[in-house]
């Protein structure tokens, strides 16, 4: 029996040679005596040659494994396979594939707010319980998210609803790429069920809204002026333990020309929860900046305005059928359930290949 294997390699998207020359290049800088002179400047380098240098170290893993795998095609090639032979190449075939896949999609993550942590804000829509209800399914499931794919997840903020539910909350999701991965998780997110809180048990629509920005790290500057900003304190609420009902520590914060709102009340302290709600308000204003030029790029490409930043972006239907409909690219996927316990990476993942195509 003979086998011809033809794979297309992340190379065809990322090229070693001028990555290569990039990390020299900046580890000819770092090891200047005057590279600690601007700290913010010399962090900034590090963490770039980190990645990619992880890039490299990960293209030579996927060369290794490619190479091993001709090497079983080039064994196996003259001789009749049984089902243990086919099994391996099958199962090294199945592994390149979706190591390579991943690597793609992490070369598609360019962009220097990219590699950043996520700061994602969820806030129920019009509907009472049901709305508030809802905000909290989904909060849930970017807690599952985080946790299935390795990053850490923690409140910021969070606003329990008058029944049920949450009426808003802010997430913390921290590793290398959670804002690559999670920024087109913006806009409405709909979901059609069987109201557990109607007697009459009427179907019902509930919206909710995500919003996602980079937190902002030392290699980004965002200067927000004192004069520019209005500093309220209150007393929190809500779980968290009963050191919070006190005294006034949650700490919210108006920036005056664009009308943000960045709160934090789940740190123990004012001063904590003031240095959060600042990190919040940095990150919506660079995303801000972000938005400023999406729009542009939009006006400039018809197709990439299909698939950008809508308002409905994916419905989660559990009655009278079960389906997860992504309005970006119409996929659709059967298995609500999963979706909403964090399995989110198929649809992430296509959403971020197909606004590469």
């Amino acid at each position: 029996m003979r086998i011809e294997l033809e794979l297309k390699t992340s190379e065809s998207i990322f090229d070693p040679d001028k990555v290569l020359v990039k990390v020299k290049e900046l580890e000819f800088l770092s090891e200047q005596s005057d590279f600690w002179s601007n700290q913010k400047k010399a962090q900034g380098t590090l963490k770039e040659l980190s990645l990619l240098k992880k890039k490299l170290s990960t293209i030579d893993v996927l060369s290794k494994e490619n190479d091993d795998l001709l090497e079983l095609v080039e064994i196996y090639s003259d001789e009749d396979l049984d089902d243990e032979n086919i099994g391996e190449l099958n199962s090294s075939l199945l592994s390149l594939i979706e190591n390579t896949k991943n690597f793609e999609i992490e070369i598609i993550l360019s962009k220097k707010e990219d590699v950043n942590n996520a700061i994602l804000s969820i806030n129920s829509g019009a509907g009472g319980t049901e709305a508030q209800d809802w905000a909290d399914m989904l909060c849930r499931m970017y807690f599952r998210y985080a946790e299935i794919n390795n990053f850490k997840c923690e409140f910021l903020d969070r606003l329990d609803g008058d029944e049920a539910g949450i009426k808003n909350c802010t997430l913390l999701i921290k590793g290398d790429f959670a804002y690559g991965f999670l920024k087109n998780e913006n806009g409405v997110h709909r979901l059609v069920r069987i109201s557990p809180f109607d007697s009459n048990k009427r179907r019902h629509t509930s919206f909710a809204s995500v919003s996602v920005s980079p937190e902002v790290d030392d290699g980004i500057d965002i200067v927000i002026e004192d004069k520019d900003i209005k500093v309220d304190t209150f007393r929190a609420g809500g779980a968290g333990g009963q050191h919070l009902n006190k005294t006034d520590s949650a700490v919210r914060i108006t920036h005056i020309p664009t009308g943000i709102i960045a709160s934090c009340q789940n740190q123990r302290s004012q001063h904590q929860n003031k240095s959060y709600a600042m990190k919040i308000l940095s990150s919506k204003l660079y995303e801000l900046e972000i938005e400023k030029v999406k729009s542009k790029e939009a006006e400039q490409n018809s197709e990439k305005k299909e698939i950008g930043w809508g308002s409905q972006i994916r419905s989660y239907v559990l009655h009278p059928y079960q389906m997860v409909k992504d309005h970006r690219t119409n996929e659709e996927i059967g298995n609500v359930d999963s979706v909403l316990d964090g399995n989110l990476k198929i649809l992430i993942d296509n959403l971020l290949s197909k606004i590469k195509e």
